[in-house]
């Protein structure tokens, strides 16, 4: 039994100073809590004051004395200090291994690589030069991508805690009124008839329902096309809203989009009680059927409407035009509903109304909620909403302006008016922001993001990252639209070095750590691999923000920071006083709440309770001055401030920028998904939406974003991961080149590697082996399946050979060229064909992405097939090299199996310009082999032909040796077997003109010379692992078989003393040797000629077949 500590019974003034215990009724709860015999830990540190746990933060001041103002025991015991969230490892047993094979696998990489370095395939160096360049390379990607792996964490947080502590009602919340700040909800979309307004209001309905303090809540939609049938589609979803809203909060609906609330396949009514639930899910259907066929019916009504107004118009101008005697020509308007001229983009476009030049538009669709809830009363002819909560959010339709001659910067210019104009409007600390086809699926999302935000330390992170899920994906996932090795497993690795980036949507930012500020405290990375820790000096918000005053004023303050821009306050953040103003209030209603000794940079609990002051004119006046074309001049918004401009993906160069200043980030995997949304599903269109990110990548890494320029507070491991963000796109050029090398393999006969021996099936099979383990592991901490592993290889190849290529040679062009490149949208419509959600996988649209990977299929089929012909109808079949081509072969062709089935569209029926294609790269291809490996003509038919070519090779070496200064004779060997011929010496291939000749052995019958023998005719027999055999038929009438040897490493010393040896071998099953030739370069043996075919045709009876394979080979 565990023992006090030292003065735990000592009840002496002098011995422990005393603590206020108030008496309450709670005295049940700390009978129970006491029960045990055992040392009570919690009771030892509340009357003791110990300094560490979670009894720190109840201490009343030392020198008071009052009990008033202490906290009870019975308090401490029931509610102790209570973390937000938690972390949580992978288990040892799935990441020891892991990192052990990962280490395995690169060491037998090292090795594997020096070997093929060592050994060069002397045949065929130009497949061996490309093939080893290649692999060089994947071994380097692969190490960018696998090291920011070696750390995957898990993460849960505790919503109860988040309500004890934020809504629950104590001393400074007497009405338990939601102490939570505000959350600003930006959804951005920019062209109706790409973004149907159908998918944007859904996406609205899901966020006016969301599960957060309603006053706390404001939504703004960035409609960048100014397009009325957008606007008119809002508030009708707003409309809509009063009814959706009240029945999602009344019957704890989910999902909270209308649409995919009324699809899914479950039963609705599962974990329903209330007894009105089927009449009100009735109602609603059918209210939510009718909302739908207005908004399809809109552009017919927008239409009716403006050629109504239009012809009044027109009238009015007739009259005025016949009593003035002038006609005027009136341009046809676009109308609102109130019969006023629209602001926005016209349906027939004139200037000040068109795309790129109209005016800045903000529309309050649903106004500022009353800080008390609202409830609703029952309505007998609708629903009943007693008891329920019936307001709404705040919600804004804002198109910023936009005028010719001025750069709006695409998505990240609007993002960027959203911050401004919501500062001004509502200025919550903190923005989540949605594509317009990405809506909140799990109600209470905000607040899981909002647990990491307010719990110790969340006031050092800029942004939460939640994961990427998709609906209308077809089964097989056949173009790896769901992404989850990515969103699973890269992004959840990088969660355990400084965050995951910030990939467009789905994301919880800190509105104080847009606007470019560094973090309250930051460390910075020291050494070469960033081994040494130190905080860095950096400044409190207040002083921040002080000195941001200094510099609006015009006031000299430090020196700009000289290690890297990054680090330098902002400055410059436009001409707006109000908005200025607001950015102290932001960073202070952010931090988290000070309840614990350990919470730095916190506020006092209490501090949001106040209600927002209403909108006046002045108010929204300045919101429209921020949202003008010319704000940003002369200042630093894109630059360091907001979302950065400069690329097409402007959201990981944003996330980088913040991680730089040293920031981090959090990845918040929620057990219900928190966003769910749409992707194409489409091959085309997936490519184009790859061939963008790819671009963006390439821009990312010859921009000064590149993190090879990254300050001291980024991570080494995110340093690395931020570099393979930008490199990643350049792997293409080595996948293209590696996926053609089967092909080529089995056009030339020869391999990658001199021979497929064990060194090189032993290293094959252990990267291989080591792979698939990383792999399983993989799959086993991150929770994604076999499948969508297999299906991210696939897409890996296709993207690679197609997207990723063309991103790199559009990228190079714009850095050397200055071409700009140029994206349209991705169509978020669905399919047309109701019958058939999945229509629009098989819909196929020729791009010019698909030639490269389509060529790489038709050359690997056509090279498989003349391989196969080849070696079956060889003398001698080279199996091994067949194999090993044709598996490799196989490779490519698995991994482009979507692809090539994507081609061939439904039930097989492949679009004209395919075959086209096909039957020309067919073509192409067999004229371009025929011109580099061209077949047999008359004279290479003629029987003379394979030996007069070695023939004239060693002439022409002898040639070219002889015109070196020749050395002095050495002395002749000395005759093989005792006699030698006596024919005259010929000149070799040997250095330094030493002289060869053609040795013959004892009891040669041959009276002919080397001369006599490189002009004979002769023919091909077969070729071996030694060398090739010809069939020589001397001028005399002679026939002899010479062999020519090839990869024999021998001085001439060794090399006849192996003859000598053989030339007196004497037995009737072995074709004597009569004759041998040695040089550097050259080795021939000459033996007598047996006519009864060879053995191979005696043993298999081919004879067939050697007759038909010298005929067409």
């Amino acid at each position: 039994m565990a023992t006090a500590p030292s003065g735990y019974g000592d009840r002496s003034p002098r011995g422990v100073k005393q603590v206020s215990l108030s008496t309450t009724t709670n005295d049940k709860s700390r009978s129970l809590k006491s029960q045990s015999t055992d040392f009570d830990q919690q009771r030892w540190l509340f009357e003791s004051k110990g300094k560490y746990g979670i009894g720190n933060a109840c201490w009343q001041d030392d020198n008071s004395n009052d009990p008033k103002k202490g906290t009870s025991f019975a308090k401490f015991m029931d509610k102790p200090w209570k973390p937000l969230t938690r972390k949580t490892s992978v288990p040892a047993s799935v990441l020891s291994p892991y990192r052990v094979l990962v280490g395995i696998r690169l060491v037998t990489q090292f090795f594997f690589l020096s070997w093929r370095l060592q050994n060069p395939n002397q045949d065929a160096m130009w497949l061996w030069v490309i093939s080893v360049s290649c692999e060089i390379w994947f071994a380097f990607s692969w190490l960018l991508d696998q090291l920011p792996k070696l750390n995957p964490i898990n993460r849960a947080t505790d919503l109860v805690a988040l309500k004890d502590k934020f809504e629950s009602t104590s001393p400074e919340n007497p009405t338990g009124r939601s102490d939570l700040p505000g959350v600003d909800v930006f959804i951005s979309t920019a062209d109706p008839d790409k973004e149907p307004p159908l998918v944007t209001a859904n996406t609205i309905l899901s966020i006016l329902a969301v599960e957060y303090p309603i006053e706390k809540v404001s939504i703004y939609i960035s409609d960048d096309g100014g397009a009325i049938l957008t606007f008119e589609a809002m508030a009708e979803a707003v409309s809509f809203g009063h009814l959706w809203v009240p029945f999602c909060r009344k019957h704890n609906i989910e999902p909270r989009n209308p649409e995919s609330y009324f699809t899914q396949k479950t039963d609705p009514t599962k974990n329903k009680k209330k007894p009105d639930f089927v009449k009100d899910h009735r109602w609603i259907k059918r209210e939510y059927d009718e909302f739908k066929v207005r908004i399809n019916g809109l552009p017919d009504v927008i239409r009716k409407r403006c050629k109504k107004y239009n012809y009044k118009e027109e009238n009015l101008s007739r009259q005025k035009s016949d009593s003035s005697a002038e006609t005027a020509q009136n341009p046809k308007a676009t109308w609102m509903a109130d019969g006023t001229h629209w602001p926005g983009t016209w349906l027939n476009p004139v200037a000040d109304h068109k795309k790129g030049d109209h005016a800045g538009i903000i529309q309050l669709m649903s106004k500022v909620p009353e800080t008390e809830p609202v409830m609703g009363i029952k309505d007998e002819g609708k629903l009943d909403f007693t008891n329920v909560d019936v307001r709404l959010p705040m919600f804004a339709y804002v198109s910023r302006e936009k005028r010719p001659g001025y750069d709006h910067e695409k998505k990240a210019g609007a993002m960027n008016s959203l911050v401004r104009a919501s500062a001004i409007l509502s200025n919550g600390p903190f923005i989540l922001n949605l594509d317009c086809d990405h809506y909140i699926y799990n109600s209470m999302a905000i607040r899981e993001g909002m647990c990491f935000m307010m719990d110790r330390g969340g006031d050092r992170i800029c942004y939460i990252q939640f994961p990427q899920r998709f609906e209308g994906i077809d089964p097989s996932d056949r173009y790896a639209n769901h992404n989850t090795v990515f969103f699973d497993g890269n992004m959840r690795a990088l969660d355990g070095l400084q965050g995951p980036v910030y990939v467009g949507t789905g994301t919880m930012f800190r509105r104080y750590a847009l606007y470019g500020f560094s973090p309250p405290r930051a460390i910075e990375y020291r050494g070469i691999v960033g081994q040494i820790k130190k905080p860095a000096a950096t400044l409190s918000p207040s002083d921040s923000l002080q000195a941001v005053r200094k510099q609006d004023a015009g006031i000299e303050t430090d020196p700009p920071n000289e290690e890297h821009p990054d680090l330098n306050l902002p400055k410059k953040f436009g001409n707006s006083t109000m908005f200025v103003d607001s950015i102290a209030v932001a960073e202070y209603q952010g931090r988290p709440l000070a309840d614990h000794v350990s919470v730095k940079n916190g506020r006092p609990s209490g501090a949001l309770l106040d209600p927002r002051p209403p909108l006046d004119a002045p108010t929204v006046a300045e919101a429209i001055g921020v949202i003008s074309c010319w704000y940003e001049e002369n200042t630093e918004w894109g630059d360091r401030i907001g979302w950065i401009y400069g690329s097409v993906t402007e959201d990981v160069v944003t996330g980088y920028r913040m991680h730089n200043r040293g920031w981090r980030s959090i990845y918040c995997i929620t057990k219900r998904d928190a966003f769910r949304g749409t992707a194409p599903i489409n091959m085309t269109d997936r490519l184009h939406q790859v061939l963008r990110w790819a671009t963006g990548s390439v821009e990312i890494f010859f921009s000064k974003n590149n993190a090879f320029l990254a300050s001291s507070r980024l991570k080494f491991l995110q340093r690395i991961a931020y570099l393979n963000v930008g490199i990643y796109p350049f792997t293409s050029i080595f996948l293209v080149a590696y996926l053609f090398l089967p092909a080529l393999c089995m056009f030339t006969g020869q391999f990658i590697v001199p021979n497929i021996d064990a060194t090189f099936l032993t290293y094959l099979l252990l990267m291989t082996v080591t792979l698939c383990l990383i792999s399983l592991l993989e799959v086993k901490w991150s929770g994604i399946a076999l499948e969508e592993w297999w299906r991210n290889e696939q897409f890996w190849a296709i993207g690679g050979s197609s997207a990723h290529l063309a991103a790199v040679i559009q990228g190079l062009l714009k850095v050397t060229a200055g071409i700009e490149i140029s994206f349209t949208l991705t169509s978020k419509s669905a399919s047309e064909d109701e019958d058939d959600i999945y229509a629009d996988l098989y819909v196929v649209k020729w791009s010019s992405l698909f030639i490269m990977p389509l060529t790489i299929c038709v050359t690997n089929i056509i090279a498989l097939i003349m391989g196969t012909a080849r070696t079956l109808f060889s003398v001698i079949p080279q199996w091994n090299k067949l194999v090993g081509g044709a598996f490799f072969s196989f490779w490519v062709l698995a991994h482009m199996y979507p692809f090539m089935k994507g081609l061939m569209g439904r039930k097989g029926k492949v679009t004209t310009i395919i075959y086209v294609w096909t039957g020309i790269l067919s073509i192409t291809v067999s004229l371009l082999w025929i011109s580099i490996s061209p077949p047999d003509d008359t004279a290479k038919h003629h029987p003379a032909y394979g030996l007069r070519i070695f023939g004239s090779e060693i002439r022409k070496k002898t040639t070219q040796q002889s015109k070196q200064p020749p050395k002095p004779p050495s002395q002749p060997p000395p005759n093989a077997g005792g006699n030698s011929s006596s024919k005259e010496e010929f000149s070799g291939g040997a250095a330094g003109g030493e002289r060869n000749k053609l040795v013959f052995f004892e009891g040669g019958v041959y009276g002919f010379d080397l001369e006599d023998l490189l002009r004979a005719s002769a023919e091909v027999l077969g070729k071996g692992s030694f060398g090739t055999a010809y069939k020589a038929v001397l001028e005399e009438g002679t026939t002899v078989v010479v062999k020519r040897l090839k990869d024999v490493a021998a001085t001439k010393k060794e090399f006849e003393s192996q003859m000598e040896v053989l030339g007196k071998m004497k037995n009737e099953n072995v074709v004597p040797l009569r004759a041998y030739y040695y040089s550097k370069d050259e080795k021939l043996i000459v033996l007598d000629y047996m006519p009864a075919a060879s053995l191979s045709a005696l043993l298999h009876g081919n004879h067939f077949f050697k007759i038909f394979s010298y005929c067409i080979f």
